[in-house]
């Protein structure tokens, strides 16, 4: 009976000792799997606001789009059940360049890599047309 218990308490342990928060691209912090590759960059030469609006037009089409910050140029959305932040960047204004990072998450706090793979290549497509 007790190493039951020991064996129970043992797991538990474990189980709060792997998962944790993690750092959002736009700043905050979430519930999941540390360590997990989940974020995508892409760097365009565009200006940011134009990167912006390409990226607002791809997640609207692909899901619902949750959240809009126009001071730090991020967005969140939720596809397919999936938590969806980008954040846009402008690296050197002057050529102009810049940088957007796709980060997803599953609802159980893992990541879906190929998810933000396409994310980036739409937002991409969407700047050459």
């Amino acid at each position: 009976m007790k190493t039951k218990f020991l064996l129970l308490l043992l797991v538990v342990g474990l189980a709060g000792a792997i998962t944790g928060c993690v750092n959002t691209v736009d700043g905050r912090s979430q519930a999941g799997l540390p360590f997990l590759k989940d974020t995508v960059e892409g760097r365009y030469e565009r200006p940011a606001a134009a990167v912006f609006a390409a990226s607002k037009e791809v997640l609207r089409f692909n899901g619902a789009l949750t959240a809009e910050n126009t001071i730090n140029m991020s967005l969140e959305a939720k596809i397919s059940q999936r938590a969806v932040f980008v954040r846009v960047e402008e690296l050197d204004p002057s050529k102009p360049v810049t940088r957007v990072l796709v980060q997803t998450r599953t609802p159980g706090g893992g990541t879906d890599i190929d998810l933000a793979h396409e994310i980036e290549k739409q937002i991409a497509l969407k700047l050459v047309r």
